[in-house]
């Protein structure tokens, strides 16, 4: 059987405040899944309209989707930066090289470039000024299509998560295979100086409306941390995404998940007041218990607030 690794993190600095935005195994570092189950099926459509086209190349292929996804939601696409790309780059081929996946290098290592993700930003020259925001997600695959990887970590709800964030607006992305092996996919994302925005009280959510071939489901225990920690086999996530300023806290009252003409699903909350989102403040996402049927439409409610606006929101989408 195949096997399939996933990990996220992220930094928040404002104001020259550090805080953790989204950490995996405590600090963003140090994190290693090996899974044994059969890695998830979400790979990209073969057919949509307005989709890009697969270069071959890993890393722009990434980027390119990661920009195409942020579009459908309706936050702020990013602009790549070199020296983003190089400290990811860096961290993709420090992976590769030595056969690990982790937010945290090995000083002494071969192809160390900076301990955190932080560390290795300046050592590739990126600088910011407060208001800041850095984030990351990586993944190792046997599927070398960037297309493929970034589309699985925007399954995955915590990489979501980081790849959602209206904050940023500047990203990186880094690709390294080893022969017969895995592809590792790096992807930093960045703001300096100021955030992109939704506006407050406004959400951006994940199926969109009316969005078709959605996956039927995922692979929990394929994600660290793992958001359902007493199952693997879970239906396809949902979330909603708000501006990542400090009060901008979502406040989940009902969130559901209904087939069209049936009853709501069972889900796991993920949510910050719930204690159950890894810290995450501005996001929140229900997760089904059991797969979702295939060619089913379903109807999502969302019920709450955000940085204290009271907001309800009604959409729909389609599974493959």
């Amino acid at each position: 059987m195949k096997k399939w690794r996933l990990s996220a993190a992220g930094v928040l600095a404002a104001n020259l405040l550090a805080a953790a935005l989204l950490t995996a195994c405590g600090g963003g570092g140090g994190d290693t899944v090996a899974i044994t189950t059969p890695p998830p099926t979400t790979t990209p459509p073969t057919q949509e309209p307005g989709m890009p086209t697969l270069s071959g190349n890993g890393a722009n292929d990434g980027y390119v989707w990661i920009n195409y996804r942020r579009a459908q939601v309706g936050v702020a696409v990013l602009s790549r930066n070199s020296l983003i790309d190089k400290a990811a780059q860096g961290h993709s081929d420090y992976q590769r090289i030595n056969n690990t996946i982790s937010h945290q290098q090995t000083a002494g290592l071969q192809g160390y470039t900076g301990a955190s993700l932080s560390d290795r930003l300046t050592a590739a020259g990126y600088r910011t000024t407060a208001p800041s925001a850095i984030g990351e997600v990586i993944s190792a695959t046997s599927n070398t299509s960037g297309f493929y990887q970034a589309e699985e970590l925007i399954t995955a709800i915590y990489h979501r998560y980081v790849i959602f964030d209206p904050r940023f607006r500047e990203i990186g992305t880094g690709s390294a295979t080893v022969t017969g092996g895995y592809t590792y996919f790096t992807a930093d994302f960045g703001a300096s100086g100021g955030y992109n925005a939704l506006g407050r009280g406004n959400i951006a959510t994940y199926p969109i409306s009316n969005q078709t071939s959605v996956p039927v489901n995922f692979y929990s225990d394929t994600e660290a941390p793992d958001p359902v920690p007493d199952q693997n086999l879970v239906g396809y996530p949902v979330s909603v995404h708000a501006d990542g300023s400090g009060s901008d806290t979502i406040v989940v009252r009902s969130f559901t998940i209904t087939p069209r003409g049936g009853t709501a699903l069972s889900t796991r909350l993920l949510s910050y007041d719930a204690g159950t989102n890894n810290s995450v403040r501005n996001a929140a996402a229900i997760i089904p218990l059991a797969p979702l049927a295939a060619a089913t439409t379903y109807d999502v409610s969302f019920n709450g607030t955000v940085a204290g606006v009271a907001v309800s929101r009604s959409w729909s989408f389609t599974t493959k």
